[in-house]
């Protein structure tokens, strides 16, 4: 086996994980590494933010996708620089790997703008951790409204602001508002769950801008429904404790989720390579960067041009392009001429709420129960899994008859020294009562548009 050329894969993400079980008959040798043990299905992190589902239904671990490919070992590790010179990897504990072969799938994680204050606040959703956190925070505010007397501060508890309207922020405001409208409507006794406020702020003229114009307007009207308020032309300014400042006015919260932007890994710097603004590797049409066939980027660690258009950071795009690397990387033992990567577009989803999603396939536009359906066993047949599909399919199942969320737990306890930020730094009452009029005020259109 060492004497095999090796090909190091970094990140257990679609691309990654695909590409490794592309090349599972191959004639070589694969070392995945990733800092975490599991693949992890993002497109239903939300689900597991709102208490849908637990991490468990939505995860697996590497080991055990991967343990039958005897050709193959897997590294719990975090890569901190590549030396392509050297072909060397470098680990962040002091160790590294040399390659023939790299491939670079590290993912993204959400982008601030240059805010990065705003973390704390406002966390974004990219792992299990901050699907827990964000579950946390939202059934805590419900927690903490029960208890509080005064109407202003409860109201900041009872108002949830979901920043962005691609399909992240699409899914989480419509599923925040079920919870509020479902899930919880029976559970307290000095609160009406069904009086929360949930807001959706986007910065452009439309929400879920990569779909067709009519499709914004579907998920606009399906999320209205809910009873979300959605607000576009309506960039964040600021994020503070017990506060944000959108278009010119102050929303009194204490629930805010991040679904406005992404950057690449800061990894990719050290490739030497040109970047773009997300700070992607600009790829070439074989899926490398310039200057080094041997290494590949891939998923949303690559900015791939297809057409004049820039491929999607979707899981589509990621699969195909770790199959492809693994053909590729076959076709040089064969002595095979490369082809350059062609996406096949199968179309895109995103769902609204529960019976209600929007589908963008092919030329065929549409939303509703229909789209919702689709949604639903498109994404079980990616779960990595039996198991994974098997329990996904009987909760929803579950979830649709009953109306009901069985993951409703808040497994951190909750410390006395931890306060909540309105009593930290409470507003004046005036302004805040102010600030709750002005939520339903029409928003304000604002010229510039956010970074």
């Amino acid at each position: 086996m060492n004497q095999l050329p090796h090909v190091v894969i970094l990140g257990g993400g679609f691309a990654g994980l695909y590409a490794a079980r592309g090349l599972r008959d191959a004639q070589v040798r694969v070392t995945l590494l990733d800092r975490r043990n599991h693949h992890l299905f993002q497109p239903m992190l939300y689900q597991v933010a709102t208490a849908a589902l637990n991490p468990a239904d939505i995860a697996s671990p590497i080991r055990s996708v991967l343990r039958k490919q005897m050709n193959t070992e897997v590294l719990l590790a975090e890569a901190s620089a590549v030396n392509v010179a050297e072909r060397r990897v470098a680990f962040t504990d002091g160790g590294s790997v040399t390659y023939d072969y790299l491939i670079v799938a590290t993912g993204a994680r959400h982008s601030y703008f240059g805010n990065d204050r705003w973390e704390p606040l406002a966390p974004g959703l990219k792992s299990l951790e901050d699907a827990l956190e964000i579950r946390r925070r939202v059934l805590l505010a419900f927690e903490r409204a029960e208890r509080e007397s005064d109407a202003v501060r409860r109201h900041a508890y009872l108002t949830f602001v979901v920043v962005g309207g691609g399909p992240t922020g699409v899914e989480m405001a419509g599923a925040v508002a079920e919870i509020r409208r479902y899930a919880l409507r029976r559970d307290f006794r000095h609160i009406d769950p069904r009086e929360a406020t949930v807001l959706l702020l986007e910065g452009d003229s439309r929400l879920l801008t990569s779909y067709p114009p009519k499709l914004s307007d579907e998920a606009k009207r399906q999320l209205r429904r809910l009873g979300v308020e959605v607000r576009t032309e309506t960039m964040v300014t600021d994020i503070r404790p017990g506060s944000v400042t959108a278009a010119g006015w102050t929303i009194p919260t204490q629930t805010v989720i991040w679904a406005a932007g992404n950057t690449a890994s800061p990894l990719l710097k050290t490739l030497g390579t040109p970047l773009d603004r997300a700070g992607r590797a600009i790829a070439e049409p074989d899926c490398t960067i310039p200057g080094h066939p041997e290494v590949f980027v891939l998923g949303d660690a690559a900015a791939y041009t297809q057409e004049g258009e820039l491929l999607p950071g979707t899981c589509p795009v990621a699969i195909q392009m770790g199959q492809y690397t693994a053909r590729v990387i076959e076709g040089d033992l064969a002595g095979r001429p490369r082809r350059s990567f062609r996406y096949w577009d199968k179309g895109q989803l995103a769902v609204v709420g529960r019976g209600r999603a929007v589908a963008d396939i092919w030329k065929l536009h549409f939303g509703g129960f229909m789209a919702w359906l689709i949604w639903i066993f498109v994404h079980i047949a990616f779960l990595i899994g039996f198991r994974n599909r098997l329990l996904v399919l009987i909760q929803w199942a579950w979830s649709y008859l009953t109306y009901g969320r069985g993951a409703r737990l808040i497994t951190e306890e909750i410390r006395p020294a931890e306060s909540p930020a309105l009593r930290a730094s409470p507003p004046a009452a005036a302004s805040l009562e102010a600030a709750m009029h002005e939520v339903a005020r029409p928003p304000v259109r604002v010229p510039a548009r956010m970074p």
